[in-house]
């Protein structure tokens, strides 16, 4: 810990690092509560193929109970700072809080936020017709610049995750739950872990809370 903390100093960084002996998720989000943390980044090492279940495990309780964003990192090397983020929602419930997290990063980091609906086939329409929630949301945002737009019609809402992300660069995944309940918000919850544990990309979740 102590040459990782030296190593983030010598990029310009101010580190402190904590040892927690035997530390559950509950000691590392109480940890995270008392020092006001922004995010937390969490590791997930992979089985073969860079895929882990995360059903039970320590992580899959940090990504339900924290009240901040948190990121979860894969076997994979990290593009940071982040220059593609991809937002995946339908658009339809109010994501404005989630999203400024979102945008907070990406300016500080100078990414290109990149928003993705997919349809699925219980509400297959045109792209036209699954661009207009996308376009009645970013009028909450009229100052964002670097962003797209960007419409599926798929059978499954990570199929069409894993179809947009062949044909265009990405850093991070992005995508919205609903505090303690779990994985219930836009998506199943089999959905959204789904993408959490299949994808090599860091996956970021952020509560939306009622």
């Amino acid at each position: 810990m102590r040459e990782l903390g030296l190593k983030a100093e010598r990029e310009g960084l101010k580190c402190r690092t904590f040892l927690e002996f035997d530390g559950g998720q509950a000691n590392i989000l109480k940890h995270s509560g008392h020092f006001h943390h922004d995010f937390i980044v969490t590791g997930s090492s992979g089985t073969q193929g860079g895929v882990r279940e995360l059903l039970g495990s320590n992580v899959e309780k940090i990504v339900r109970k924290a009240d901040v964003p948190v990121i979860v990192v894969k076997n994979k090397e990290v593009s940071f700072p982040f220059k593609d983020i991809v937002f995946v929602s339908d658009f339809l419930e109010d994501v404005s809080e989630a999203f400024k997290q979102v945008i907070s990063i990406a300016k500080k980091c100078g990414a290109h936020i990149h928003l993705v609906r997919v349809n699925t086939q219980t509400d297959f329409n045109s792209i036209e017709q699954g661009l207009n929630p996308l376009k009645k949301f970013l009028e909450r945002f009229p100052d964002l610049e670097k962003y797209s737009m960007n419409v599926y019609n798929e059978p499954a809402v990570e199929t069409g995750i894993n179809n947009y992300l062949k044909y265009n660069d990405a850093d991070l995944i992005a995508m919205c739950t609903h505090g303690r309940t779990g994985f219930l918000s836009l998506f199943s919850k089999s959905i959204a872990e789904g993408v959490t544990n299949h994808s090599e990309l860091p996956v970021m979740t952020i509560h939306i809370k009622k």
